[in-house]
């Protein structure tokens, strides 16, 4: 499931920058927006995000430039890149999208003393700074043209429903089968082929095994291909006025009001909780101070570090729970008032 939350996520910030555009400000406003807020994120990946979120650690040796870094560097590139014309920013995001795999031969290797640039534009791996050692999860190409895509994207929500809608429908359906078709032939599309296993189950799980970082051109399809076919759904679903989908509906556009105030507050609220259930199940709780990663010699891959699914989403829902009423204040907060700085949480 995490692995939709990246493409869906990065893509619509695109979208809304330009649902942004269309409330009466110039696209010098919005440019000098996404320059600034692009920015703050990348401030608060390296402060707030790292140290009080993921790492609860304040040492300087390991920083992590995640999700939150990516965001924000896209945002200063995108506030660049809306002056172009539609159809260059559509063969620039298209272009990274589908040719960026073309790159996938080229190693950090090849750039001698300066491989950390292409570890910052298409290479998982991470570098020096100083005593520091940087961490890269999200090269940067192709998350830039995803939102880029996502900003052009923004005239579909425009059109009527019914059109929106079958458009929707008929996006997320071509995604999906250009996927089976690219990855069925293993031609094009991800730079780790899948292949017959012992099992069925395990040829499934070969075959969906794409690559996350940086995303795949498979990787990409079919994540942002059921994302519009779920869009298209929540459309529909949302326009009935029975009280429990409109009681749903309700918290979701909440959450959805204050993405970023609810992503400031999640990250220390379920490192807490993770050290609560694990001292409570008497597992030991000192790997969740410091560094740690996905990495097969991290202490967090040790056996009997983690917990089974259904701890996972019963925490989750816990998380959520308890900070619905906090963002519910806050969106009314942004309702009331139009101070500059709400517009930055």
């Amino acid at each position: 499931m995490t692995h939709f939350c990246a493409p869906v996520f990065i893509f619509l910030a695109g979208t809304s920058a330009f649902l942004y555009q269309q409330r009466g400000r110039s696209r010098g406003e919005v440019s000098r927006f996404l320059l600034t807020r692009g920015v703050w994120l990348i401030l608060l990946n390296f402060t707030v995000v790292w140290f009080l979120g993921w790492s609860w650690s304040f040492s300087l040796k390991f920083i992590e430039a995640a999700v939150i870094y990516a965001i924000g560097v896209c945002m200063v590139t995108l506030a660049g890149i809306i002056w172009l014309p539609r159809w260059a920013m559509a063969g620039f995001a298209l272009g990274q999208i589908f040719g960026h795999n073309l790159l996938d031969r080229v190693k950090p290797e090849q750039f001698g003393h300066g491989d950390w640039f292409w570890k910052v534009l298409h290479v998982k791996g991470g570098f020096e700074l100083g005593a520091t050692h940087i961490d890269l999860y999200y090269p940067l190409i192709p998350w830039i043209g995803v939102m880029t895509l996502g900003y052009l994207f923004g005239s579909i929500m425009l059109t009527p429903p019914e059109i929106r809608r079958r458009r929707l429908w008929q996006m997320g359906l071509s995604a999906l089968a250009l996927f089976f078709v690219l990855r069925y032939t293993n031609i094009y599309g991800d730079l780790h082929t899948w292949s017959a296993q012992a099992t069925p189950l395990q040829t499934t799980f070969s075959f969906f095994n794409v690559q996350k970082y940086p995303p795949s051109l498979d990787f990409l399809l079919v994540t942002l291909g059921p994302a519009m076919i779920v869009l298209a759904l929540f459309d529909q679903w949302t326009e009935t006025s029975a009280p429990l989908r409109s009681g749903l509906r309700s918290a979701l556009v909440t959450f959805g009001r204050v993405p970023l105030f609810y992503y400031l507050l999640h990250l220390p609220l379920c490192h807490g909780l993770a050290l609560l259930v694990s001292w409570m199940a008497g597992r030991d709780v000192e790997w969740l101070f410091g560094a740690f990663s996905d990495d097969a010699h991290s202490p967090s891959a040790e056996p009997g570090r983690g917990f089974g699914l259904p701890v996972i989403y019963a925490t989750w829902i816990v998380a959520l729970l308890i900070l619905y009423p906090a963002c519910r204040w806050f969106a009314a907060l942004k309702q009331r008032r139009h101070d500059a700085w709400l517009s930055y949480l």
